[in-house]
């Protein structure tokens, strides 16, 4: 397998337009994340996950990788499988094989609707959504933000306490639109799991946010994942 990791990671190396939140690191953290989902769920139903198919969607699964704000942002997805079959045939890969990882590929993008139909397409899915979680999703929030130039907030209601939300305008209100709901939304137990963990580290980081805002994070926040409300702060920081 790490023979044929390093054959992906030099195929995506050319093959890719990566961007700050795009790129190789991005691709390593997605196999991280998947290896460890299919090694947890694969202690309950030994024998489900096939890995050449996995590690193929998790390196070439950003291959057509287009802006956050770009108007066929929906198409990357498929557009990545389509361009993923003839790199696979060239390491080998037979056809079932090469179809069932442009599903994976395919099914992988929140944005495409795809609903995943098989396994490895579950894993890949939610190894993915989790890089969009946790102290590397803060990170990839801000970096996509100054990519596209969108502002981090609005200075007159910062957490949407009184307007209603608007990522193409706020960046942070695409975590509440969008990425603290993916702990609901993961297709594996484990990837659940983790996303959860992941997704309140993130809550604390709005709450002291709020505070150094000298504001207070609205309740509907916390709500986004079934968490009780900060405490009342009891002086300024």
């Amino acid at each position: 397998m790490k023979a044929l990791q390093a054959q992906l990671r030099r195929i995506t190396a050319v093959q890719m337009a990566q961007d700050p939140a795009h790129d190789i690191a991005h691709l390593d953290r997605v196999w991280a994340n998947a290896q460890r989902i299919a090694r947890d769920e694969n202690a309950r139903t030994p024998g489900r996950v096939n890995l050449r198919v996995l590690i193929a969607g998790a390196y070439l699964h950003d291959l057509v990788n287009l802006s956050k704000d770009h108007p066929d942002r929906h198409l990357a997805s498929s557009l990545s499988a389509q361009k993923a079959a003839p790199l696979l045939a060239g390491l080998g890969y037979d056809a079932d094989e090469i179809s069932a990882a442009q599903h994976v590929i395919a099914a992988h993008s929140f944005s495409a609707g795809i609903a995943p139909e098989s396994f490895e397409a579950e894993i890949l899915r939610d190894a993915d959504r989790l890089d969009a979680l946790g102290a590397v999703g803060i990170a990839r929030t801000f970096m996509v933000a100054g990519a596209i130039d969108r502002a981090l907030c609005d200075p007159d209601d910062p957490f949407a306490a009184n307007r209603p939300l608007d990522d193409q305008l706020w960046s942070i209100d695409h975590w509440h639109l969008k990425l603290l709901k993916l702990p609901g939304d993961m297709a594996t137990d484990t990837g659940r799991k983790i996303a959860r963990k992941r997704a309140r580290l993130m809550l604390a980081y709005l709450r002291q946010l709020a505070k150094e805002m000298d504001t207070e994070l609205p309740e509907h926040w916390a709500r986004q994942l079934d968490l009780p409300p900060a405490p009342k702060p009891k002086g300024k920081h």
